[in-house]
């Protein structure tokens, strides 16, 4: 009977061609592979030949390795499994482990490094722990117990690999980013990862480290003597609760009598315009930030003529609907070295109130930086739209209202939010639930001349409420039922032609803001709602019931 290191130096692996290999060829092997004979490697072609050995024959198999360091070159070795392929996968979690799995079910095995079975082999256990320094390993021991253990110290288990596993993953659709041009995976995001600054490189000019200033025209110097010197940028004192502001500004020279505010402010050193170190390839922060805001600013919108502390605002030129081209925003927002923050898409405002301000976060950007982020404000990413005074025809239904059982309270409630907006109700009718009377009532709304139709109720599921056949006997088209919104969950909106409909849900009449407060501005706006709009209410679209309700200044609808 041969011991265990003789039978190893006769056979120590197989590929999937099932060519065998002993253990000095072994070492051959991976040494052309890898560069040297890393312990690791030779223990885990072991691995993998152990796993091939317990696997069906003639079967296709992946394989899934649970470390990204040695053993995915020793699946790539023995096997036709590849990360290039995709039939290797890394599930990186520092563990020493494979699986081998048939590709068509997800029945595999695998085979570990058995820490329990290591104790008797020292250097081997010493490795595998990092118990000693490399260089105090004896390289020659380790292989020489690497060889003896074999396969004695793995274990095998059978498993069962999920579903999510077994299907190759897609990169999904492929855009090109709109900063460096190339092409990248949509579900990146909405510039590329290297845009994002996930990029390995470094570029000439891009200023990667935002605290860096060594090749801007500044220079650092102690207060005492700063007295004389053009300070660099704007300087910003805060007392709390009281008071924040710029104490000193771009431009300005230090007096001696300046030196004890800038004590007071916690400034021991500041930064001087030096014009020996004048560099190109550098945006101050007030150039960037007014080149920004002058980009982002569309019909409605103006801007400051000068920055405030390095910032820009932009302010409402008329009163209107606030609209934001988000994936924009997001795309700027995801640039090195730049923001914007702006209020909610959507939102009501009125002429002069601030809507967004943007700044370079560094006192110097890159010009490099400066150029990708202008490359994304092409277009302008906010613009005010103003409301249109709409004349509105208001379809009360019910059977009980309309032969008198109860008082109607939905037309004043109507009224109410649409003078908050200077709309009017053109024509008012009651009409019972019945499809045919809906029909003729949303008829003669329009011709009346009403240019809005709201109608209530009437759009449960119970078997009474017929308001939606009625409006698409009416001739509604682009009909959306349902939103994502509580209260309000029920409401309706859609087409005649050219005049717009919103069916409000009974619950109008108790809650006192719905999904109606939330659309109508947008309605009043022209815009078209689509049930991708409804769907993105969903997130805030659950209003808390506040004892004193302060809408449209809290979270819902936003």
């Amino acid at each position: 009977m041969q011991s265990t290191a003789a039978q190893s130096s006769i056979y120590w692996c197989r590929n999937h061609n099932n060519q065998q290999y002993s253990f000095e060829e072994s070492l051959e092997l991976v040494q052309s592979f890898h560069g040297f004979p890393a312990p690791g490697l030779v223990s885990g072609i072991k691995m993998v030949s152990h796993a091939m050995d317990r696997l069906p024959g003639h079967i296709l198999f992946d394989a899934i390795c649970e470390t990204s360091s040695c053993l995915p070159d020793a699946i790539q070795i023995l096997t036709l499994c590849t990360i290039g392929n995709a039939w290797l996968k890394i599930c990186d979690f520092g563990k020493f482990a494979l699986t081998l799995y048939d590709k068509s079910n997800g029945k595999g095995i695998r085979v570990f490094l058995d820490p329990l079975k290591l104790e008797q082999w020292p250097e081997f256990y010493g490795w595998f722990y990092k118990l000693k320094p490399k260089k105090e390993q004896d390289t020659d021991r380790l292989l020489d117990e690497i060889q003896s253990a074999g396969s004695e110290v793995l274990t095998t288990e059978n498993v069962q690999i999920k579903d999510e596993y077994l299907v190759k993953q897609s990169k999904g659709t492929i855009v090109t980013c709109p900063v460096c041009k190339e092409a990248f995976p949509e579900k990146d995001g909405k510039i590329c990862k290297a845009c994002q600054g996930k990029t390995p490189y470094v570029f000439n000019n891009q200023h990667v480290d935002p605290l860096e200033t060594e090749h801007a025209a500044i220079k650092q110097v102690t207060i005492d003597k700063a007295i004389g010197k053009t300070i660099a940028h704007d300087m910003t004192r805060i007392i709390p609760g009281k008071q924040k502001g710029a104490a000193f500004t771009k431009g300005q020279i230090l007096t001696a009598g300046d030196i004890c505010r800038l004590q007071q402010m916690g400034r021991q050193s500041v930064y001087i315009e030096d014009k020996n170190n004048v560099t190109d390839g550098w945006i101050h922060e007030n150039e960037a930030a007014l080149s920004f805001a002058k980009a982002m600013r569309g019909p409605g919108i103006t801007c400051d003529n000068s920055p405030r502390e390095g910032k820009i605002n932009l302010f409402a030129a008329r009163d209107g609907l606030l609209l934001l081209d988000v994936s924009c925003l997001e795309t700027f927002n995801n640039m090195i070295g730049v923001m914007c923050a702006s209020r909610k898409n959507y939102s009501l405002t009125k002429k002069d109130e601030i809507i967004a301000a943007t700044r370079a976060i560094p006192l110097f950007l890159s010009e490099f930086d400066f150029k990708h982020a202008m490359t994304i404000l092409k277009k302008p990413i906010f613009r005010i739209i103003p409301l249109r005074k709409a004349k509105a025809g208001v379809l009360v239904t019910g059977t009980e209202i309309f032969r008198g059982l109860i008082k109607d309270s939905f037309i004043p409630i109507i009224q109410s939010k649409l003078m908050a907006y200077g709309s009017e109700i053109k024509k008012s009718m009651i009409v019972p639930d019945d499809r045919n009377a809906i029909c003729k009532g949303i008829n003669e709304l329009i011709a009346s001349g009403a240019d809005l139709i709201i109608t209530t109720a009437g759009l449960s599921v119970d078997p009474d409420d017929v308001t939606r056949k009625g409006l698409m006997d009416a001739g509604c088209t682009d009909m959306l039922y349902g939103a994502p919104v509580l209260p309000g969950a029920m409401t309706l909106l859609a087409h005649i032609g050219d005049i717009q409909v919103i069916g409000v849900p009974a619950c109008g009449l108790y809650h006192r803001i719905t999904s109606f407060d939330i659309l109508l501005p947008r309605l009043l706006a022209s815009q078209n709602i689509s049930r991708s709009d409804l769907a993105v209410l969903g997130n805030g679209g659950f209003c808390m019931n506040c004892n004193t309700c302060h809408y449209p200044k809290c979270r819902l609808g936003t």
